[in-house]
């Protein structure tokens, strides 16, 4: 046999044994995206063999590596991080902490496994596992009693707040997939009420905010004239709605009560945080150990696990210049989803990661969602999808 004929061979050969890395690649990642909302650990374990797989097909063939500009970002923030956990009063606690940036290497294997023609496959994966997430928790509020702030429904998983943030990104989703999907559009309508409902009972008014932002950005980018549907669903929401839920949302205007007046508090805890440490911040996983050294008197609870706002987390935990880069991942994010929102002619995706950023950004000025390792891997693969045209075309011209 020539060299060049062996080299064919060898060529030929090379994608059938990299092709179930492919497979199970995909599958790991759909098991991801399905897992999340009923267990942290099976996501994470399927997350593992997912990256495996990853890993080894860029050894098998070579590959070059592939990312959205907005990973770029989110490395330099990695490798911020870092360097403040290093400079923390307890390293061994603040890089126990950082394992969560392993989470972040989603993007890249999401890009390289999903293609476009499976990307709504995915997302329909992750409505279908909701609606079953979000029927349990109704479940759990009218039947077995998960219904007072003490005991809220929380799904299968291990926090309120984890399971109202999750139902939220889907919910982005779902309005997206009606309004600018081309197929599979029933469906998506059918959950959304379920959704919606979920969300509400769980008291969660940040998850809720955000819900609504979502709704209303989707809206107007469908047709500015359908968000005369907000004070209708408003209304339908006052007259149906349990009287403690009404009373829990009509609280965030209320100064007196107890919850508002405390995250106000933790904004000016931050702000003493940042003006201590403002290059490296305290460090990561420090915020609860320190909260004592910075709490004012205005402070209701006496330590809390963080302060409730991704900005000033962000900045009091790992210092100024880490909140710059993020703040570089979230433009670059949004300019390129709009771009492909404005110029593509299948709208849903980048419809959808839009929503689910702005529903993100929202949340997350009442609540550290972007810390939340569930909440955290689902958005980072709704937020990747729309750009696997790029991967997909990339590897056509290959071949």
């Amino acid at each position: 046999m020539t060299p060049v004929t062996n080299a064919i061979a060898l060529d030929a050969r090379e994608p059938l044994r990299a092709e179930p890395l492919e497979t199970a690649g995909l599958a790991a990642l759909i098991g991801v995206a399905g897992a999340l909302q009923f267990s942290i650990a099976a996501a994470q374990i399927l997350l593992a063999i997912g990256l495996v797989c990853w890993l080894l097909l860029l050894v098998v063939r070579r590959e070059r590596f592939g990312a959205p500009h907005f990973f770029w970002p989110l490395l330099a923030y990695a490798g911020i991080t870092l360097v403040s956990a290093l400079l923390s009063t307890d390293v061994r606690a603040s890089l126990l902490d950082c394992k969560q940036l392993v989470l972040l290497l989603i993007v890249p294997a999401t890009y390289r496994f999903v293609s476009r023609p499976r990307a709504p496959m995915l997302m329909t994966v992750i409505l279908t596992c909701a609606a079953v997430s979000a029927a349990y928790g109704i479940v759990q509020y009218g039947i077995l009693h998960y219904d007072f702030l003490g005991h809220r429904p929380q799904g299968t998983l291990g926090h309120y707040m984890t399971y109202s943030g999750l139902l939220m990104l889907v919910i982005a989703i779902a309005i997206a997939r009606v309004l600018f999907g081309r197929g599979e559009r029933t469906w998506a309508a059918l959950v959304i009420p379920a959704l919606t409902v979920a969300v509400t009972l769980t008291f969660s008014r940040s998850a809720t905010v955000g819900m609504c932002v979502a709704a209303a950005l989707l809206f107007s980018l469908k047709d500015f004239r359908l968000l005369a549907i907000a004070p209708i669903a408003a209304a339908i929401f006052f007259a149906l709605a349990p009287g403690q839920i009404t009373q829990r949302f009509v609280s965030m205007f209320d100064t007196k009560d107890p919850t508002r007046r405390d995250r106000v508090a933790m904004l000016w805890e931050g702000e003493r945080m940042i003006l201590a440490n403002p290059l490296t911040g305290v460090g990561p996983n420090m915020v609860e150990r320190r909260y004592a050294e910075y709490r004012g008197p205005d402070a209701v609870n006496e330590v809390n696990p963080h302060l409730h706002n991704v900005p000033i987390q962000i900045a009091a935990e790992r210092g100024l210049p880490a909140l710059a880069i993020w703040l570089w991942f979230i433009v670059t994010l949004l300019r390129d989803l709009w771009r492909r929102f404005k110029d593509g002619t299948d709208r849903f995706l980048p419809a959808a990661a839009l929503a689910a950023t702005t529903a993100m950004l929202t949340a997350g000025l009442f609540e550290y969602n972007f810390g939340d390792s569930e909440f955290l891997m689902l958005f980072l693969i709704i937020v990747t999808l729309p750009f696997t045209v790029e991967r997909t075309g990339s590897l056509k011209s290959e071949v």
